[in-house]
């Protein structure tokens, strides 16, 4: 009996409380980076690309990571390790590429989040790097990347964050002054 009442009372508070581990089908995150924060949508239609990117927020596989390519009016891109990979960037084992997740109804506007990837030349499945993202800058978007690259999610807000990185002194795509993403924390 005094189990019964103990099931009752978990399954209720369960029912009230909601499932901790359950989350949405479009998860909302803060990229809290150096130079401020930019909100994210992840989209269910790509549910591979979704759930590894929340993988790694998870494992905190980005915190300390930088932008390492930064193009002004096309896009910032993030997720190498770079020289001084992290203890976490370490142990975590990303030598594995996604399969593509490319929605035709999902083309790359200003603010789009998208995954990098290898040339069709060594990679014609255009597959996804487990790691990397951009976030396109330009207003016009980047229509020449359409069809080619999964886009997995929006900017909701900080657009002026990926202004300001957009606009930083680079040497070959690299910003001069190091721009890090300190953070990603999950929103629902």
């Amino acid at each position: 009996m005094k189990r019964l009442c103990y099931f009752l009372i978990a399954s209720l508070l369960f029912s009230f409380c909601g499932n901790p581990s359950q989350k949405s089908e479009e998860p909302i995150f803060d990229i809290k980076t150096s130079e401020g924060t930019i909100r994210v949508k992840l989209y269910k239609e790509t549910p591979l690309h979704r759930d590894n990117f929340m993988q790694l927020v998870d494992a905190k596989y980005y915190n300390g990571i930088i932008f390492h390519r930064v193009i002004k009016n096309f896009m910032i891109q993030a997720g190498e390790t770079g020289q001084t990979p992290t203890k976490v960037q370490l142990e975590t084992n990303i030598d594995y590429t996604i399969p593509a997740e490319i929605v035709p109804e999902f083309f790359h506007k200003r603010g789009s989040l998208a995954a990098a990837r290898m040339g069709d030349h060594v990679n014609p499945e255009k597959a996804s790097s487990s790691t990397q993202f951009y976030i396109v800058h330009t207003d016009d978007g980047a229509k020449h990347l359409d069809g080619n690259y999964t886009i997995f999610g929006e900017v909701i807000d900080g657009y002026h964050v990926i202004d300001i990185i957009a606009n930083k002194t680079v040497t070959n795509t690299r910003p001069a002054q190091e721009v890090k993403i300190i953070s990603i924390l999950p929103i629902d």
